[in-house]
């Protein structure tokens, strides 16, 4: 989430809306990678609150447990607790709890990192990954954002959804190049889409981190709407972009079939 999404309030006209629950979230939420630890000042800054506004919140949250602050340099930092919150979500999701025998098996018959993701947005979100002995270099862990448009995961669902909602997604992506191999045309893009729904699997190669290649095929819901994917990730020194997929698509096709409700 970007700063000015994080200053936009939540819409007024929603009489359900509770607006200090909304922006008690907005201060847990503008923690982040760059900001890990924040004054009052900061706090208002990134939430577009003043002052005195995020002085209660931050203090409210900080005596609920879910803010520390460091009592010689007066910095808030998310607490162990929030912890809490993507520990129940793991605990009593259907589809993680599914998935879990099929993603160790998966991991286990391959000795490759294999995770679960869940489209948020125009991101992938992984809830679930077992990590290969082999090194690779990315520091994706459990709660990572990655833009769906240059990932695995992310082009796999996006396969499944109807053309104007891929359509939508792209257009709201932060569209750039991470890498040199990062395809930017949205034109060229929505054919590899397209291409992955007719495959059943989409797969990316150095897009976000270099050295890193991926597949990945959707999971599906009861009804056959998409609802995650599951990603096989290798080395492309050790792989060609040929033996990714001759090795590694059949058994991730079987994998998503056996997590799919449908």
């Amino acid at each position: 989430m970007t700063t000015d999404e994080k200053k936009k309030s939540p819409k007024r006209s929603d009489p359900l809306m509770v607006q200090s629950v909304a922006k008690a979230f907005r201060v847990l939420e503008a923690f982040d990678s760059r900001h890990p630890e924040m004054t009052l000042s900061d706090i208002a800054e990134q939430t577009g609150m003043d002052l005195s506004g995020a002085q209660r919140f931050a203090h409210t949250l900080e005596t609920l447990g879910y803010l520390e602050k460091d009592g010689r340099t007066r910095q808030f930092r998310l607490s162990v607790k929030t912890l809490n919150l993507a520990h129940h979500f793991t605990r009593t999701s259907r589809l993680v709890d599914r998935a879990m025998p099929v993603l160790q098996h998966l991991s286990k018959e391959t000795e490759e990192t294999v995770n679960l993701t869940l489209l948020d947005g125009t991101e992938i979100v992984f809830i679930s990954r077992f990590l290969s002995r082999h090194v690779l270099h990315t520091d994706v862990t459990i709660g990572t954002r990655l833009p769906a448009y240059c990932t695995a995961p992310g082009r796999a669902i996006l396969s499944r959804l109807p053309a104007e909602e891929v359509a939508a997604i792209l257009e709201a992506s932060d569209i750039r190049a991470h890498t040199q191999n990062t395809e930017t045309d949205i034109g060229k893009l929505t054919a590899i889409i397209e291409e992955a729904r007719l495959k059943g699997y989409a797969t990316a190669l150095e897009e976000l981190y270099h050295a890193d290649a991926s597949i990945a095929a959707p999971v599906l819901g009861s009804l056959g709407q998409v609802i995650g994917a599951v990603s096989l990730a290798v080395s492309t020194l050790r792989y060609s972009p040929e033996q990714l997929a001759m090795v590694f698509a059949p058994m991730i096709l079987a994998a998503a079939r056996s997590i799919s409700f449908s």
